[in-house]
């Protein structure tokens, strides 16, 4: 099924809400707000994890291999469920919010789990099941919005969901810093995980149910304009291998917006990875000068990268407000070209930096890349989607996102051991120089004229 012949043969599984309906502020803070509570479980992850290994025995270069879960599940889990989304309906619960609800508890419990890990092996194992789990719940939330929003105003869908993933990433990544310098809660014993990362993660558990729920409570949708037709859709495409069709039809049939993108996301995402894995131990020993994980600044090292982490994600809740403006007035591609290579330029100018206060203006740059990556490149992807085909070709998208991530977990930890001496500060500057390929790819990317209308 090619992209233009898409629209018309699934135009019964249109919702109602498409035609404009939910474009009030309040309407879209709604059905964004569950951002909250998934960002609050990806930045814990993203600025423990690689810890949580070194604690529990692993060195710089297997940690890569570590973070496999992340993008393998996002690569099996998000199209699979965007497929299944895309054909579930029920009058009481709707399309999407049955998928949130069901993440919204396994990630709760994972998020419970994680931090009692006791081995190298059960970290590695929930983190599985971390990732699935908020999968489940992520990649409907994508779909939702442009199931809900008219073309004009997905801009401010998906920027009220870089508002939301700003806000919780802030907390959830500065919440070991806080307990220890607000709260005063002791110490654990060196090398150990510490008791602060326990109560995060405990908190993170609670925010997102909670956050998820509230979207799932005060936002309704609208059933397919054509029941009937999408009920004969649903019967045709049922089955493992119908589905497992379908998904590889979409892929042969890719939009070319959404081709054009797939480079830039996979640069981008490679950088960011590079980022998230090495960040915080590169902080702690590249800055603060901690010789092993059993070095009390260490965990003063960790706890002052998620304080930056935290203050990225401050300048993304900011930036938020700014986007929409800014990508009226230059357009969502120059807007987001401008957005990376600022993210490129703080990445680079950590490595020059050896007092820690000073590693929070290198994140201003990294957070307004970060506010960019999380919403304009699908706004220029969502206008160029078949009706009916959003959740899976959202899934689809993510695989431009996890394939980075995957040859980073496989290959990275051979680039770390051979070429750059397991120097963790390196690794961060090379993220700096994939997010300057990202930002030369992004301008040569075809736009619908909808989204720069």
């Amino acid at each position: 099924m090619s992209a233009s012949t898409g629209s018309a043969a699934t135009a019964a599984t249109r919702p109602v809400a498409q035609a404009g309906a939910a474009t009030n502020f309040w309407a879209i803070w709604n059905m964004s707000f569950g951002f909250l509570g998934i960002q609050f479980g990806w930045g814990l992850q993203m600025a423990n994890m690689s810890a949580i290994y070194e604690y529990l025995g692993a060195k710089p270069d297997e940690v890569p291999m570590l973070w496999l879960a992340a993008p393998l599940t996002g690569l099996i889990v998000q199209p699979i469920i965007g497929h299944i989304s895309d054909r579930t309906w029920s009058p009481r619960w709707g399309r999407r919010r049955p998928f949130f609800m069901i993440g919204a508890v396994l990630s709760s419990l994972a998020l419970i789990a994680m931090p009692n890990s006791s081995a190298l092996w059960m970290a590695a194992g929930l983190l599985w099941v971390l990732d699935a789990s908020i999968n489940i719940s992520m990649e409907p939330f994508r779909a939702f919005v442009a199931d809900l929003l008219p073309a004009k105003e997905r801009t401010r869908g998906f920027a009220m969901q870089s508002l939301f993933i700003g806000l919780g990433a802030v907390i959830a990544s500065a919440m070991p810093w806080m307990l220890t310098n607000w709260f005063g809660v002791a110490a654990s014993a060196p090398g150990t995980i510490p008791s602060t990362v326990k109560l995060s993660f405990y908190v993170g558990a609670v925010a997102f149910f909670g956050a998820v729920m509230y979207t799932v409570l005060t936002t309704r949708e609208q059933p397919p304009a054509d029941l009937a037709a999408f009920e004969r859709e649903k019967a045709q495409s049922a089955g493992f291998l119908a589905g497992a069709r379908e998904i590889l039809t979409a892929a042969r049939a890719m939009p070319a917006t959404m081709r054009q993108l797939a480079l830039v996301q996979m640069c981008t995402w490679f950088g960011l990875f590079c980022m998230w894995l090495y960040f915080g131990t590169a902080v702690a020993t590249n800055v603060f000068g901690a010789t092993d994980p059993s070095d009390p600044r260490y965990q003063q090292g960790i706890e002052w990268g998620g304080v930056c982490f935290g203050v990225y994600s401050a300048v993304t809740f900011v930036f938020s407000f700014f986007l929409p403006p800014l990508a009226k007035s230059r357009g969502p591609r120059a807007t987001h070209a401008l957005c990376l290579l600022a993210g490129a330029a703080g990445l680079a100018s950590v490595s020059i930096i050896e007092t820690p206060a000073l590693l929070l203006l290198s994140m201003v740059g990294v957070g307004i890349a970060w506010a960019s990556t999380i919403s304009m490149p699908y706004v220029m992807l969502s206008t160029s989607l078949p009706a009916g085909r959003t959740g899976v070709y959202m899934g689809l998208f993510n695989f431009f996102i996890v394939i980075p991530e995957i040859v980073a977990s496989l290959g990275f930890g051979w680039v770390m051991n051979n070429w750059l001496d397991n120097n963790r500060m390196a690794a961060v500057v090379a993220g700096g120089v994939f997010m300057v390929l990202a930002a030369l790819l992004v301008m040569r990317v075809q736009v619908p004229t909808e989204v720069t209308a």
